[in-house]
This record gives structure tokens, sequence and C-alpha cells, in this order.
């Protein structure tokens, strides 16, 4: 049976407009982005078996081009409007950090690097520069490594920071196995960064981890 067959009340589109976004499932989410099936299949069908063969959302939302197009009903034209709707929303998110206001709110910010970190398949490492009001002047990957390790400098951090004249920096990382806990290198890390950082009159303000769930906050840790 065809969505438009079925009662208002059951289809994904009227639910939202009714209800709003938060009350519907991965599904039925990704049912009004897919807006079709494929022949025999309804799209809330297909987001299902979608949900299944990607192992979740974040399976499907990471999956590269050969992947994605190569499951029936999808293509070129969904996937580029896929990665066209992801980067609408890291740059939505980047609007909360904007250069004209003060960073104020602990959550944007880790939600912002969750953003910009957890899709990566290799370990990357980022900072954020402020002025010295907190405002964002610039967030730059610094570090790319493999699955598991990036090797860290804190001296271009530091010669970085010194180019931007900033003020403060806000370090993060990503763990691609989705576990957040910091390892001890992590910890040696931030301590080094931290002291290289002090010798220019730059403060570190944290150390974020990025994986599944919500950001590991270093300095909540009372390691900053």
């Amino acid at each position: 049976m065809a969505i438009t067959d079925w009662p208002a009340t059951e289809r994904p589109r009227e639910r939202l407009l009714e209800h709003g976004a938060d009350t519907l499932s991965d599904a039925e989410l990704l049912a009004i982005f897919l807006r079709t099936g494929h022949r025999g299949v309804s799209a809330v069908a297909l987001a299902r078996e979608l949900l299944t063969r990607f192992d979740g959302l974040r399976g499907l939302l990471e999956a590269d081009r050969e992947q994605f197009c190569a499951y029936p009903g999808l293509g070129d034209a969904k996937y580029t409007q896929l990665q066209a709707v992801l980067a609408m929303a890291r740059r939505y998110l980047a609007t909360e950090l904007d250069r004209g206001e003060a960073l104020t709110s602990p959550r944007a910010t880790a939600e912002y690097l969750r953003a910009q970190l957890r899709h990566q398949q290799r370990e990357v490492f980022g900072c954020l520069f402020l002025d010295n009001r907190h405002r964002v002047l610039r967030f730059e990957e610094m570090f790319h490594g493999t699955i598991d390790a990036a090797a860290v400098y804190p001296r271009e951090i530091v010669r970085r920071a010194l180019a931007l004249n900033a003020a403060a920096v806000i370090a993060a990382h990503n763990h691609p196995s989705g576990v957040t806990e910091p390892s001890r290198a992590d910890e040696q890390i931030t301590r080094r960064l931290r002291d290289a950082l002090a010798l220019v009159d730059v403060r570190l303000l944290d150390h974020f981890v990025i994986g599944d769930g919500a950001p590991v906050s270093l300095a909540e840790r009372g390691l900053v």
C-alpha cells in the first residue's frame, strides 16, 4: 500500500506537521527525506530496510557514495541531497559559534565539534581558536591520523594560535571506534598542550573527545 493510501494520522509528513519532528522514528524521518521508495516498496519500508542494512542511521549517513548508491531505490540524486543536508546541519551548528558572539555555551561548543569530527573515518585532531572575549576566530583540523591515532605536535598549535592572535584554544579529537573514554595518551597530550600554550600566554580551555553519544570534556575531568 502506498503511503498516500494510509490514514492521514499515520503518514509521516502529516504527523510531523501536526506533532513535530521529534515524535517520529528514525525510519519515518528518513522516509520523508527519501520521498519515494521503489517498485512495490513504500518510502517507509525502504527506510526500514536501509536502517537494517547500514546498522542504523549513523551507518547510513556515513556511508560512502559507492555503498549508498548500490542499494536499490537510491542513487546519485539522493546521495547528493543527503550530503547537502549534512553540510547544512554542520553549518547551522557553526552559526551558534559565530565570531560576533561570545562563546558561552559548552553544549553548543560540544555539538559543533561533534558535527565536525564524528563522521571522520580516521582520527582527526582539531582546534577552536578564540579571541580574548572567547569569540571564535576559526576552527581548523590540525592533524590527521589512522583509524586509532593521530600524531599531535603542540608547537604547531602554538604557532597557529600566535598567527591568529588567539587568546584561548579548545581542542578536540574523535575516536572512530565510537568509545569516548579518554586514553592515557589523550591525557598526556592535553597536559603538554596546556603547558605549551601557557608559555605564550594562551589558555587551553578544554579538550573534547568525540565519539558515540555526548562528547567527553577533559576539563570536567580536571585535566585542563
